[in-house]
């Protein structure tokens, strides 16, 4: 899509693109719903009690925010969140395991276009970094980037702060100037963490959990359908 003028004028050329993993260019099938089920009822939630829906419904409106974050605010209680992160992400992994993860169709190409057109990429995600070796390994994406980021990686905050955005420029040095870094995502968290590390363009996809409206709300500068759309946009700034 073409970028509002007022936006195209404000941005620099993108040198570093920061890409989120699961909705934008990784499709689970809904894989977190599923392995949160699992996790929960580890912990005595009661699968169809109004505790487990009520639970199930945060973790549907915190998409892209850091699981072990999530985990806090549901339960409470430090070692009770870390138990349930730690069942989350043991159930994840089996599922990634078990072939339940495919790309977004033309994610990969996007990825290898960007780098061909020269911007450096990284890819994110809320995850533990034991599940997004996972979805790398199952993927076989181990060498498509420069850097992959998990929220350990940049001092332990995940999305929506703007840690691993800005972890991504200091890691690789690939911009001189915080406009020069473009951050795609499906989810609101996602916008607000590209919002926040004062990047030139914030683009949500409609590949994942939240829509138009709430991208858009918290602050996305382009809404895209899906990340293939994302070089031909960064290209329009190039010229």
């Amino acid at each position: 899509m073409t970028a509002p003028k007022n936006v195209k004028n404000n941005v620099k050329n993108i040198r570093l693109v920061v890409l989120d993993m699961a909705g934008t260019t990784v499709a689970d099938g809904g894989l977190v719903e599923q392995a949160f089920s699992r996790a929960a009822g580890q912990l005595g939630v009661e699968p169809g009690s109004a505790d487990h829906e009520k639970k199930l419904q945060y973790v549907r409106d915190t998409m892209g925010e850091s699981k072990i974050t999530v985990f806090r605010a549901l339960f409470g209680d430090e070692e009770l969140a870390h138990r349930a992160n730690t069942a989350f992400e043991a159930a994840y992994g089996e599922l990634v395991d078990g072939g339940r993860i495919a790309p977004v169709p033309g994610a990969r190409e996007a990825v290898e276009e960007l780098r061909a057109q020269g911007r450096t990429v990284v890819l994110t995600t809320g995850f533990a970094r034991v599940t997004q070796d996972a979805i790398l390994d199952a993927l076989g994406w181990r060498d498509l980037v420069e850097l992959t980021l998990c929220p350990a990686d940049a001092g332990g905050r995940g999305r929506p702060h703007p840690d691993m955005v800005l972890a991504a420029l200091l890691r690789t040095g690939a911009a001189d100037d915080v406009r020069e870094i473009a951050v795609a995502g499906d989810t609101a968290y996602d916008m607000l963490s590209g919002v926040r590390a004062g990047a030139g363009v914030v683009a949500g996809v409609l590949t994942g959990a939240h829509d138009r409206e709430a991208l858009r709300a918290a602050g996305a500068t382009h809404v895209l359908g899906s990340v293939a759309e994302l070089p031909p946009l960064l290209g329009e700034f190039d010229r």
